[in-house]
């Protein structure tokens, strides 16, 4: 561990676990598990402290609201601002609650201002192409840099940021990346910047790059894009901009290792897992172990039905919601049924992979400012990380790369499309990748695009669905790899798609039906939504390099 890097490392005092009918009330936000007798190193402690989720704030009222069901959609609540002090609303509603004609959601109307959803406000011109129709979208989901009021759950930030749409109305981690590539086409660098500095405003502040910026989601991350958001900044001298963000994206990477110093082959520690012969690979976490704010009502259901310990089972739900498939088979033990989910239990391919990208970016960053003991120090955790990589995600026998089951010790069995994620970053070999592109032709090209995994559920993130992200990770990967005849027609087939759906509705939507031409994207815990960022900006990136898939 180099210098520089070692300190921005200090030790934290361990948190004790609070008792099972407080994590139930959600009142256990901070509560972190570490291992007996470990030595745990974290990312230096952030300046400013967590503030406490509405599940903290008014525990009582909010337990009510959401079992209740008081809104269809969990999320109105938690992004409800109270009209005084939580303290105030919270005392109100133990003088009330038992009063004769007592009525729950006329009480939270009456004390609360209600959010009001990106989609509600807007008409799309119909006359546009679909060009237009994106470059005209960006004014509207872009969210001016406001105090949040008292008892908010949103987080500040001190520039403009771009939100996907719909009912997310806060700036979303992995999502922006994918959304900043629209920006770049639109001729927007002003955006990028903004978004880039408050990606680092966060990582300054609280150690890391949270869900989104509200108070509910600080106890995870999503997928470490921001390297490639920093890229972004001059894509002629990456290095450059990895050079003037290195700070930040040290944090970061302290953020994912902590508690990788000594730990034991077969053990895990927050988002790092030692594998049998020693090597380090990362997984999805969240560091509480309660109902998600949002989703409080499915997941004390789910808990439930499943029959193992409610904690085990809020973990791992929350762990999926980091990687981003919330939800997917592929983190189904069963490989079908959400009760199984076992996310923290397994190794991921698209993790491991971007954080192989990091490694490489904080390089090229330390290569720049003259830093030869960084430079160094991270070659070989890069290096570590595609060996350990190759050994335990590639399936030599399949041609392709899947997830590993680290408590079990072996494949999970369950391949998709996080296969593309070592083309994206460069970590695989040219043999893998022609490989990697004949089992993806095979097994997850369908009429309109790739599909997640090749398994049909109810979940979002499996068939039939498609999502932008994958889809540019897939066409980037592969091009980088000299599969161009297939990268072209991943992204002829989604553009169709895109198309289509915007020729009838007038809409860009989250997620898209890939697999049946008149069938709209279901599953998940919402309704379908539309705005819709990374759509968006993948539509942009993919019209700019294959001008033939625009439409006048």
């Amino acid at each position: 561990m180099t210098q520089a890097f070692a300190a921005t490392l200090h030790r934290r005092p361990r948190f004790s676990m609070v008792a099972a009918a407080a994590v139930m009330a959600g009142l256990a936000f901070g509560a972190f598990d570490a291992p007996a007798n470990a030595e745990v190193l974290v990312a230096s402690r952030p300046a400013a402290a967590y503030p406490a989720p509405p599940s903290a704030l008014y525990p009582e009222l909010f337990a009510a609201v959401q079992l209740g069901q008081v809104f269809k959609d969990g999320k109105t609540f938690v992004d409800a601002v109270p009209k005084s002090s939580p303290a105030t609303v919270a005392a109100q509603y133990r003088r009330e609650k038992d009063r004769p004609g007592f009525d729950l959601s006329s009480f939270v109307r009456q004390h609360f201002n209600l959010p009001q959803d990106n989609g509600d406000v807007y008409v799309s011109d119909r006359s546009q192409s679909l060009a237009q129709h994106i470059a005209s979208l960006w004014p509207h989901l872009t969210q001016q840099p406001r105090k949040p009021a008292a008892g908010s759950s949103l987080l500040p930030l001190p520039g403009p940021y771009v939100v996907p749409g719909g009912r997310f109305r806060e700036v979303y981690y992995w999502d922006s990346y994918f959304t900043m590539l629209g920006l770049l086409q639109n001729g927007e660098p002003r955006a990028i910047r903004d978004m880039v500095g408050n990606f680092a405003s966060l990582i300054d502040r609280y150690g890391h790059i949270p869900n989104g910026n509200r108070s509910y989601y600080l106890s995870r991350s999503q997928p470490p894009f921001y390297f490639k958001m920093v890229g972004l900044l001059s894509t002629q001298d990456e290095a450059g901009a990895y050079a003037r963000y290195l700070p930040q994206l040290q944090r970061e990477y302290a953020f994912w290792m902590e508690g990788a110093s000594g730990l034991k082959p077969g053990t895990a520690h927050r988002r790092v897992v030692a594998l049998a012969d020693g090597s380090v690979l990362n997984r999805y976490y969240d560091d509480r172990a309660v109902p998600r704010d949002e989703s409080y009502a499915e997941d004390v259901a789910l808990a439930k039905k499943s029959s193992r310990p409610a904690a085990e089972v809020y973990r791992d739900v929350r762990a999926a919601a980091e990687s981003g498939w919330d939800f997917s088979s592929r983190w189904f033990a069963d490989g079908k049924t959400l009760a199984t989910i076992e996310t923290t239990a397994v190794v991921p391919v698209d993790l491991n992979s971007l954080l192989y990208g990091l490694e490489s970016a904080i390089r090229l960053g330390c290569e720049r400012v003259q830093d030869t003991a960084c430079t160094s120090d991270f070659t070989q955790r890069a290096e570590r990380r595609r060996l350990a990589v190759q050994k335990y995600l590639w399936n030599e026998a399949g041609g392709h790369y899947v997830d590993y089951q680290w408590v079990k010790q072996q494949p999970t069995g369950r391949p998709g499309a996080a296969t593309l994620y070592p083309l994206f970053v460069g970590l695989a070999e040219p043999a893998q990748a022609a490989r990697v592109a004949a089992w993806t032709g095979k097994e997850l090209v369908k009429p309109y695009g790739l599909v997640t995994t090749p398994t049909p559920t109810d979940q979002q993130w499996d068939a039939p669905n498609g999502w932008a992200p994958l889809q540019w990770v897939a066409v980037d990967g592969l091009r980088r790899y000299g599969q161009d005849a297939l990268a072209r027609d991943i992204a002829t087939r989604w553009m169709g798609k895109v198309q289509q759906v915007y020729a009838g509705s007038g809409r860009l939507v989250e997620k898209y039906n890939v697999v049946d031409g008149r069938g709209e994207a279901g599953g998940g815990e919402y309704v379908l939504q539309d705005g819709f960022g990374w759509t968006n900006g993948v539509a942009m990136q993919l019209m700019t390099i294959y001008p033939e898939l625009k439409r006048p």
